[in-house]
């Protein structure tokens, strides 16, 4: 029997966290990128009116949180991977939607600015070049996280942005589901540019941690979902699994965006899974899914 709430979120785009690894996923075919790119296309058959995307990578201090209001970003470079593969894509900055999650943000109560000069940096663009490989990205507005990493901040952050899917706006997260840059083998990408080799399987530690990001996301919903998500930070093998709180702060954001008690039986769905460096999970996950109307 179908619910109220579950009519609500049947009816809104969907949330994704994308764990978008390390900088080899720019030009590697793998899963994850395979089910990127079927979810940039989906959002352009469903004429997604823009994206909100959290960055893991740039975060603000104090209490703050800020909005990329760049006109004409840049590209920031990244190591291991050539300029070629990523330097020429174009970027489409979506200012009035910036000024909408800024009002957004205020009117909750939040510390936010406006930071006109934010250029593009790789968790970003990893993730729009391989949804829309094409070079037709929807409009897109980023999002910083706060330096704090306060979980329910976070939270709140993603739960003040979820009006927007009512506009046809899709909302990510882009971080990691474990992701310890210190507990990772890098000879093989440092020696071969090859982050994929595996000599041998993950650690125990990130196979546990793991498995129960996965059982949170894809089995509650809702309310429990965030309270289930926020609870991850005290697992014995959070701290192994994240060495610092950013990339979890995503999965953090997501959480606040997708559990509402109107997103009541929407459980999360593994959309994809990637390992690189041999202990790095990257988990892509999506809640909910597009209508049929508004399909192109």
């Amino acid at each position: 029997m179908e619910t109220e709430a579950g009519k609500m979120w049947g009816s809104l785009p969907p949330v994704h966290f994308f764990s978008h690894g390390s900088p080899m996923m720019l030009c590697e075919t793998t899963e994850s990128s395979d089910y990127w790119r079927k979810c940039g296309d989906e959002a352009l058959a469903h004429n997604v009116k823009g994206i909100v995307i959290m960055s893991a990578h740039w975060t603000a201090l104090g209490d703050q949180i800020q909005v990329a209001t760049n006109p004409a970003p840049r590209i920031l470079p990244v190591g291991f991977v050539p300029s070629h593969d990523y330097k020429h894509y174009p970027l489409t900055p979506d200012l009035p939607t910036a000024q909408r999650c800024l009002d957004l943000l205020s009117a909750e109560g939040f510390t936010v600015s406006a930071n006109p000069h934010y250029n593009w940096i790789v968790d970003v663009y990893i993730i729009i070049t391989r949804m829309f490989p094409l070079g037709n990205p929807p409009p897109t507005t980023v999002v910083s996280m706060n330096a704090r990493y306060d979980p329910h901040y976070h939270l709140k952050v993603g739960s003040t942005l979820r009006q927007l899917r009512k506009e046809n706006y899709l909302l990510i997260g882009t971080g990691g589901a474990v992701h310890n840059l210190y507990r990772n083998r890098w000879m093989p990408m440092i020696k071969y540019r090859d982050s994929l080799a595996m000599e041998t399987p993950p650690e125990e530690w990130a196979l546990e941690f793991r498995q129960s990001l996965e059982d949170v996301m894809t089995r509650t919903s809702g309310p429990q979902l965030r309270r289930a998500v926020t609870r991850l930070m005290k697992h014995p093998k959070f701290r192994d699994a994240h060495a610092s709180d950013d990339h979890f702060m995503a999965a953090v954001f997501v959480a606040g965006a997708a559990g509402d008690v109107d997103d009541e039986g929407c459980h999360g769905v593994m959309g994809a899974e990637t390992w690189e460096l041999t202990n790095m999970a990257n988990l892509q996950v999506t809640f909910g899914e597009w209508s049929n109307q508004g399909a192109a």
